[in-house]
């Protein structure tokens, strides 16, 4: 699925090639983003940086004025995880936290605008990092990119690109 050889990140991080982002039905995807995503983010926001962009971001802190931290309120649980679907197909990319508390999850987040994803926290099966350091998903959604800094990979992740619902809740709503 598009892995390429030519760049490496320490860590887990799998690199893909520039074929994963190719042009396809909708921008850069075979669909646009899902009707109603999670924490009322915003679909045309959604969906232009998902399907139309490879440098963008939605702006720093936005995921902080959705209802994310009002509908997932226990920041202070150790065994706390949330997933993140793809704005686009419903698959799980992300599960956070693993390894650190959702308060520590939550303040790295904060201070660095966008929420903020470790290796172990992310789902190879479906996601990659490009040579630039882009990180999209398997089927041609824009996530973010990854900035590794001392602690190393560090996936700052645009929410409107992780908001989706679960493939077979997306299903069964289209089937009813």
């Amino acid at each position: 699925m598009g892995i390429a050889t030519h760049k490496a990140y320490a860590g887990q991080c799998l690199i893909g090639d520039e074929s994963i982002m190719s042009k396809k039905a909708h921008g850069t995807s075979n669909t646009p983003v899902q009707e109603n995503l999670r924490w009322e983010c915003d679909g045309e926001t959604a969906d232009r940086i998902c399907n139309f962009n490879r440098h963008y971001a939605e702006s720093s802190g936005y995921w902080r004025s959705t209802r994310f931290l009002s509908e997932e309120p226990d920041e202070t649980s150790e065994n706390r995880e949330v997933d993140f679907f793809d704005s686009n197909t419903g698959k799980l990319l992300f599960t956070a936290p693993k390894g650190r508390s959702f308060e520590d999850f939550v303040k790295e987040s904060t201070k660095h605008g966008w929420p903020s994803f470790r290796d172990e926290e992310v789902n190879w099966d479906f996601v990659r990092c490009l040579p630039n350091g882009e990180t999209v998903s398997v089927d041609g959604t824009h996530l973010g990119h990854n900035l590794p800094d001392k602690t190393g990979n560090r996936y700052c992740i645009n929410l409107v690109s992780i908001a989706g619902r679960p493939e077979n809740e997306v299903e069964t709503e289209s089937n009813s």
